[in-house]
């Protein structure tokens, strides 16, 4: 049965509300419900005194932390820097001190201060890995980090529209990575300044993050048509996005979701960005594994995919036979 105008333009707008009332909560939910989960910190002190503080810890905030007791300050240290830990409650004669790496997350360095407070009066707080001076909030991280992702989807749009060939395709996706990071760290480092230095490791962290985006928009489409382009835009960036943890963190996120978000592109590459610019690349394994699965299985989609886009059934009776199509 064909449908009139007016009920075709209802059904539109009937599908973009509904689309409209999942993307609320995938948003808004996950922002108005950060709290840490199983977040990783370290207690240092004597073995009984530490055991003592994070019992205290633990019962304070059921759930909130991981605790690994440490056997003093050096230690708990090494082990934000090593990112195997957020921060560390240090136990020292004058008193308790807190140990945070804003650079790791703002938000999560202002919870363990906040957590803290409750062990006494007048805690110190004590910035090991502290995020640069320029970015003291470290909103401009997150800020320059989102329009990576949202050129890197329309670079794997516009290769899959605009070029055909398959080896063309693959040239186009790894000449826009490669410029995409040397410049992206540029920007970020020199003229934003909202990143301390390591230009090289930066820009070798965008590229495969800008890499991991466009090759599996690309390799999607050339597997399913203009679908691959919906299913990439829509898991990629809409639900990839909502779920990365970069303005927080991810164990600050509703669980399992804040896990999955460290599965797809974003949020990988936020974690691999921190790691590089600030903790010398530890911690970063894993979000170099999956971005590069992201990458590898693109460029291998390009290949497998289609040449080019299915040809329009007038372009196929312009092409086939001429004399049937009225002219102009």
């Amino acid at each position: 049965m064909r449908r009139t105008p007016v009920a075709l333009g209802v059904l539109i707008a009937v599908a973009v509300v509904a689309v409209q009332a999942l993307l609320i909560p995938l948003f808004a939910g996950p922002a108005a419900n950060l709290a840490p989960r199983d977040l990783p910190v370290a207690v240092a002190g004597p073995p009984q005194v530490a055991a003592q503080v994070a019992a205290q810890l633990a019962a304070a905030h059921p759930g909130a932390f991981v605790i690994t007791t440490v056997a003093d300050p050096a230690a708990a240290d090494a082990s934000i820097r090593d990112r195997a830990v957020y921060g560390a409650i240090v136990v020292t004669p004058a008193g308790p001190e807190v140990h945070v790496a804003s650079a790791a997350s703002p938000t999560v360095a202002q919870l363990l201060t906040q957590a803290a407070a409750g062990l006494g009066p007048d805690v110190a707080v004590r910035d090991v890995v502290p995020v640069d001076p320029d970015d003291a909030r470290g909103a401009g991280f997150g800020a320059g980090f989102l329009p990576l992702a949202i050129t890197s989807l329309l670079a794997g749009v516009l290769v899959f529209l605009l070029v055909s060939r398959r080896a063309a395709r693959l040239a186009a996706l790894l000449a826009y990575a490669g410029l995409a990071g040397l410049a992206g760290a540029a920007v970020l480092i020199y003229w934003l300044g909202v990143l301390p230095g390591a230009y090289l490791a930066v820009a070798g962290a965008l590229a495969l993050t800008t890499l991991a985006v466009a090759a599996a928009m690309t390799g999607l489409a050339a597997v399913l048509d203009r679908g691959g382009l919906a299913l990439g835009a829509v898991v990629m960036f809409l639900v990839g996005n909502a779920l990365s943890g970069i303005p927080a963190a991810p164990e600050l996120l509703p669980q399992p979701w804040g896990e999955v978000g460290q599965w797809l592109p974003i949020g990988a590459g936020g974690t691999l960005l921190r790691s590089v610019a600030y903790f010398d690349g530890q911690g970063a394994a894993a979000a170099v594994t999956v971005l590069s699965a992201y990458a590898l299985g693109g460029l291998v989609l390009v290949l497998a995919g289609r040449r080019g886009l299915s040809p329009r059934p007038a372009v196929v009776a312009a092409e086939v036979a001429p004399e049937l199509v009225p002219a102009r």
